[in-house]
């Protein structure tokens, strides 16, 4: 149980800190947010619990595979932004376009035999 409790913490406190250094500088928050820590933290907690080094190594090749479909995301949201639209709507024209990213991603990978 105090290994999740610590888990929960802190992730928590990983998004807190994004959120409070971007209220300060967004090339620090992005920076600190670009970084892969919530794989970095799922690929130790994983290893500690199961100390299976071959799952670690599946989970890293399919967040690999997994990180290219969110990068319409990144470009799509500050585009609509700063063409005019609201937040939310650009949030969620952004969300549904990565999520169709998402599956066709996992359509290719599967006809490609590299399915996760």
């Amino acid at each position: 149980m105090w290994q999740y409790v610590f888990k929960v913490m802190l992730t928590a406190l990983v998004v807190v800190g994004v959120s409070e250094v971007a209220k300060r500088s967004s090339f620090w928050a992005a920076a600190l947010a670009s970084l892969p820590l919530t794989s970095l933290l799922a690929f130790i907690w994983l290893y500690v619990e199961t100390g299976d080094a071959q799952r670690v190594g599946s989970l890293s090749q399919s967040v690999f595979w997994l990180v290219l479909p969110s990068l319409p995301l990144f470009l799509l949201l500050p585009a609509l932004l700063r063409s005019g639209w609201s937040f939310w709507p650009s949030l969620s024209l952004a969300c549904v376009t990565t999520a169709v990213a998402y599956f066709a991603m996992v359509w290719l990978l599967g006809k490609l035999g590299i399915f996760l």
